[in-house]
C-alpha cells in the first residue's frame, strides 16, 4: 500500500472532515458506546472494599481492549482489503477530534450569556463539570475559555499526538482513557478510589500534549516571550495539565483564570492563573477562537509532515 495511504492521507482526510461536519446529532459516536461500557463496569464493581483495584481493573481492560481491538480489527480488515483500511483509519480520526465542536459549543455559551444569564448557565452546563446554577455573566464567561483552552489540549491537540505515535488504535485508547477520567475520575466520594487509576492514566497521556498545546498557542499568537511565564503559572491548576494551556491563553488575552469553584455542591479552591482579572466579552472569545485554529492548523499540519517523513 502507498504509503501515504497507511497514514497521512486518512489522517488529513479525517481532520479535514472534523473542520466541516464536527459531531452530527444523530450519528452514531464510539465515544457514546465508550460511556455505556464505563458505566456499566461501574455499575458493577464500584462498590465493597478494593475499589482502587477494581477501578483500575476496569481502567486497564477498557483501554487495553480498545487498543488491541482496533489494531487486530485493521489487520484483520486489511488481510482482505488493504483500501478499506485507510477509510475506516479517516472515520475514526473524525470521530476522535472535536475541533469544530469544542468552538461552537464555546460560542453557544457567549450568544446565550449575552441574551439571558440563566441560558448561559444552563449552555455552560453542557461543556463543563463545575456547578454552573449561581454563576455571574463574567464567571460564564471565563469558565467557558478556560474550556476551551483545556479542550484544545484534551479534544485536539491530544488525539492528534497519539495518533502520530501509535496510529488509530493509540487515538481510540486515548479517547477511552479520556473518556473514563471524565465520568469517573473526580475526587468525591463516589470516585476517589475507584476512578484513581483513571485520573493518574489520563495525566500520563496528558502530559506533553497540555505542554506542547501551550507551546504552540504562544507561537501562532506570537506571544513566545510570555513562555517562561506561562510554565510557571500552568502548575497553578488542580490538574498537572489543564494549568497550561489556561494559561498560554491568559496570557494572550491579559486576563485571569482559576479561582473559587463549586463541584457537586461543594466549595473548592483553586489558584488563580495570572494576576489580573478582566472582563471578558465577545471580542476576547472571538480572539480565543481565532488561536485555537491557528494552533489546531499548526499541529494538523506538523502530524502530516511527520507521518509522511515516517512512512
Amino acid at each position: 500500500m502507498n504509503v501515504l495511504l497507511s497514514g497521512t492521507l486518512p489522517f488529513l482526510f479525517g481532520w479535514i472532515t472534523d473542520r466541516i461536519l464536527g459531531d452530527p446529532e444523530g450519528w452514531p459516536h464510539p465515544v457514546v458506546g465508550f460511556g455505556k461500557a464505563i458505566a456499566y463496569g461501574e455499575k458493577k464493581l464500584n462498590y465493597g472494599a478494593d475499589r482502587v483495584f477494581k477501578g483500575g481493573l476496569l481502567t486497564v481492560t477498557l483501554v487495553g481492549g480498545v487498543f488491541y481491538l482496533t489494531q487486530e480489527g485493521l489487520r484483520l480488515i486489511a488481510s482482505f482489503d488493504s483500501y478499506a483500511v485507510p477509510l475506516l483509519t479517516a472515520l475514526g480520526v473524525f470521530y476522535c477530534l472535536a475541533g469544530k465542536t469544542l468552538i461552537t459549543e464555546v460560542q453557544r455559551v457567549f450568544e446565550a450569556t449575552d441574551r439571558n444569564t440563566n441560558e448561559g448557565r444552563l449552555q455552560l452546563a453542557r461543556i463543563v463539570g463545575r456547578d454552573t446554577a449561581n454563576l455571574s455573566p463574567q464567571q460564564i464567561r471565563t469558565a467557558a475559555l478556560e474550556t476551551l483552552a483545556e479542550n484544545l489540549s484534551d479534544g485536539v491537540i491530544a488525539p492528534m499526538f497519539w495518533f502520530l505515535l501509535l496510529g488509530l488504535p493509540g487515538m481510540l485508547a486515548y479517547k477511552m482513557v479520556n473518556t473514563l477520567d471524565s465520568m469517573i475520575g473526580y475526587k468525591n466520594e463516589r470516585y476517589f478510589e475507584f476512578g484513581r487509576v483513571a485520573a493518574k492514566l489520563d495525566d500520563i497521556a496528558n502530559y506533553i500534549p497540555a505542554r506542547l498545546t501551550a507551546t504552540l498557542m504562544l507561537l501562532v499568537s506570537g506571544n513566545r516571550k510570555k513562555m517562561k511565564w506561562v510554565f510557571a503559572n500552568g502548575k497553578n491548576h488542580s490538574s498537572p495539565n489543564s494549568g497550561y494551556p489556561e494559561a498560554a491563553l491568559a496570557a494572550i488575552l491579559n486576563g485571569r483564570f482559576g479561582g473559587p469553584g463549586f463541584y457537586f455542591g461543594k466549595r473548592v479552591e483553586k489558584p488563580y492563573i495570572g494576576t489580573e482579572p478582566k472582563e471578558f466579552t465577545t471580542h476576547d472569545m472571538l480572539r480565543a477562537v481565532k488561536i485555537n485554529n491557528y494552533t489546531e492548523l499548526a499541529m494538523g499540519i506538523l502530524v502530516c509532515i511527520l507521518l509522511y517523513i515516517i512512512n
